[in-house]
């Protein structure tokens, strides 16, 4: 098969489209010919050597993926040959064949096609293990996701909404729009003064819960957003992994700050992959179903184009996500 590889760490011209060797579905994984993968952050990360491979994953960039089956192996049941799918990976989505374990596998979703599904596990189970599962938004709550017009922000934006609660994100001004045509009703420039801003719009209220890529350099302004009782989920370190925290203001809130990753997690277990699989597939898959979700898609690249993809993430501006499609 042919795939993307990284000559080594550096910028997009070490992606080489490469002949390598087909991989082989062992017990309990699934062999998928590959239809789409999306491009995320973490891969921009990965190509730069700055975040490698959990311990036995592909060492090939991709986190996730859609397809069809093309081989069982040992011990798998529920799935058959030629099924359309999409899956959550630790590694392995730019290139045409990739195995995964079964229980990280997704039926392709009703209305949406097969090609669009391969940008949806990431950003789905993301946003569900964070926001739904961990942190329990629930119905009256307000929502503050950081960075509303990015893959994250725009599925986080409607999953809240579908969940009915109140939801405010951070933007662009040009972005703003979309971010209110995704169902934000509170939009606040990124570069204002967030906490207060969002305590104007909310009568003092601020942020139930709060979704945040950017690490050290949001943590300060997060927790004044917080909320009484608030939980802020931290998910990406874009702005630096190491900050002073107050933890007086912490305690007289009774809030919490969570930091939590995806990639890195068992198959199976209580937290593992699998498990957020399932939550994914009763609870966001329905959403998607009816039409409350719906993808969000930037741009589309050939595969073997993946290094112009990651230039166009780069340089910023993105909508939603940016897909790789196979050839």
């Amino acid at each position: 098969m042919y795939a993307i590889t990284v000559a080594e760490p550096g910028g997009p011209e070490t992606m080489r489209w490469t002949e390598v060797e087909d991989p082989e579905p062992g017990p309990g994984e699934v062999l998928l010919d590959v239809v789409a993968t999306a491009v995320n952050r973490a891969d921009l990360l990965q190509r730069q050597g700055n975040y490698p491979p959990p311990p036995g994953a592909s060492a090939i960039l991709g986190l996730e993926c859609s397809g069809r089956v093309a081989a069982l192996g040992e011990g798998v049941t529920g799935w058959s040959v030629g099924e359309e799918v999409c899956a959550l990976l630790a590694g392995g989505g730019y290139a045409q064949k990739v195995v995964v374990p079964a229980a990280q596998l997704l039926p392709q979703p009703e209305r949406v096609d097969l090609e669009t599904a391969g940008g949806l596990p990431e950003v789905a189970c993301t946003v569900w293990s964070n926001v739904v599962d961990r942190a329990g938004l629930a119905e009256g709550e307000t929502f503050l996701v950081q960075g509303g017009s990015s893959g994250i922000g725009t599925h986080a934006i409607q999953v809240a909404k579908a969940l009915g609660a109140r939801v405010a994100a951070t933007a662009n001004p040009a972005r703003f729009d979309v971010c209110r045509e995704l169902g934000a009703d509170i939009v606040i420039d990124y570069d204002a003064d967030v906490p207060e801003e969002l305590k104007k719009a909310t009568d003092g209220h601020g942020a139930d819960v709060i979704l945040d890529n950017m690490g050290a350099k949001g943590l300060k302004a997060n927790l004044a957003a917080l909320a009484s009782d608030g939980r802020l989920m931290i998910i990406g370190m874009q702005g630096g992994v190491k900050a002073e925290m107050n933890i007086g203001a912490l305690l007289a809130k009774r809030g919490s700050v969570t930091a939590m990753g995806l990639r890195g997690r068992p198959v199976e277990g209580p937290h593992g992959k699998g498990a957020v699989v399932r939550g994914v597939r009763e609870q966001i898959w329905p959403m998607l179903g009816d039409g409350r979700v719906k993808p969000i898609v930037h741009a589309r690249f050939p595969l073997s184009q993946a290094a112009e993809a990651h230039r166009t993430l780069e340089a910023g501006g993105v909508v939603g996500k940016l897909l790789l499609v196979a050839e």
